[in-house]
């Protein structure tokens, strides 16, 4: 069985630490806590490790080689598929975030954990971006006197980093999810219900995908309608896989055989991407819009979403942590977190709300 102990003076553990998006969180935290980074490899992680002053072990989270570690935090940046890391965590009373889960495995780990009753906290912040795009409805809902409709259409850019994780939504795509709109819940497909969004410059097409703040905006805020659609830089991108999906493949292509090919639509080693999101939020007291642009890309912006989580859990905006279950949109200062955007190089334009164009 693996033995975590909670050590107040001991390093933050950045499961996955030295991924993607991983990479990027250790160079996010590294000026504010020593960390310990793990993966499969150890060899991958070193030059990183070297890099940020951390220190790197093996922890395979498929081998059942039991790891021990005195940490203060956790935060998990790779798929815990059996949810080791959270019981392991929840088990010592280790602060834990987790900002990997697609939202059947979210429902499950907020299960898992409600069971276990922590007394730590413990932060599901796997939604977009990790968790930027519920904190950002959190913050615009204080200008609107709550929130009773949130609208998130995100643009992804094609030339952006994109690794295994990333697009594992790709795997979604055929199975249909459940949303709640005017108050009610019913199941929706994927990739429908287009719109055009204005995101910053771009007029971008976008469809529905099921994302966790779909989930968690109504249990968190009240909200009474979530939607979530994405689209892509590449208008001819969207009509394809927007074609792919009317052939049927997401469908009958769902098994492990076309794993490959499902993620390969999107998966992509680019450096040069901007990662774009667009919030609209509804309450009482109107509509308000914002648009978060990140210049570094997706996985940095992801990285952002942790390390806010990160913060949240060790209470290092003299807030107090939380105790036991929460998710991002439950933060106690969402007033703050469009300046702590820009603080890390993201920048948040509020504007006028665009009404959307519905496809025909």
């Amino acid at each position: 069985m693996d033995d975590l102990q909670f050590d107040p003076a001991g390093p933050v553990l950045l499961v996955g630490g030295y991924g993607t998006v991983g990479a990027e969180l250790a160079r996010l935290a590294a000026p504010s806590w020593p960390l310990l980074l793990t993966g499969r490899t150890t060899e991958r992680g070193e030059a990183l490790a070297r890099e940020v002053g951390a220190t790197v072990r093996r922890w395979d989270l498929s081998d059942p080689a039991p790891f021990s570690a005195r940490i203060r935090a956790v935060v998990g940046v790779v798929n815990d598929p059996d949810d080791r890391v959270l019981r392991a965590a929840v088990r010592a009373g280790v602060p834990y975030a987790d900002v990997t889960r697609w939202t059947a495995r979210l429902q499950r780990a907020a299960t898992v954990a409600a069971t276990l009753r922590p007394d730590a906290p413990v932060l599901l912040s796997s939604s977009w971006m990790g968790g930027v795009s519920p904190l950002m409805a959190s913050a615009l809902a204080t200008r609107t006197g709550g929130a009773d409709t949130v609208e998130i259409a995100v643009r992804w850019d094609l030339k952006d980093r994109a690794g295994a994780d990333s697009v594992e939504f790709m795997d979604r795509l055929g199975l249909e999810y459940e949303i709640v709109e005017a108050g009610r819940r019913r199941l929706i497909t994927p990739l429908t219900d287009t719109r055009t969004v204005t995101i910053g410059s771009s007029r971008t097409r976008v469809a529905r995908i099921d994302t966790p703040e779909q989930f968690t905006l109504p249990i968190a805020l009240g909200v009474s309608t979530a939607a979530t659609r994405i689209g892509f830089s590449s208008p001819a991108m969207t009509s394809a896989l927007l074609a792919v999906k009317r052939s049927g493949f997401f469908r009958w292509g769902r098994g492990e055989r076309w794993t490959s090919l499902r993620r390969s639509l999107l998966h992509s080693a680019g450096e040069g991407g901007i990662a774009q999101l667009r919030i609209d939020v509804t309450g009482p007291a109107g509509t308000r819009a914002a648009t978060v642009t990140d210049p570094f890309g997706q996985a940095h912006l992801t990285a952002v979403g942790a390390l806010m989580a990160l913060r949240r859990i060790l209470g290092a905006d003299g807030a107090v942590p939380p105790r036991g279950l929460v998710f991002p949109e439950m933060t106690p200062r969402p007033q703050d977190v469009p300046a702590f955007l820009e603080s890390v190089g993201v920048s948040v334009t509020e504007g006028t709300p665009v009404p959307a164009e519905r496809a025909a």
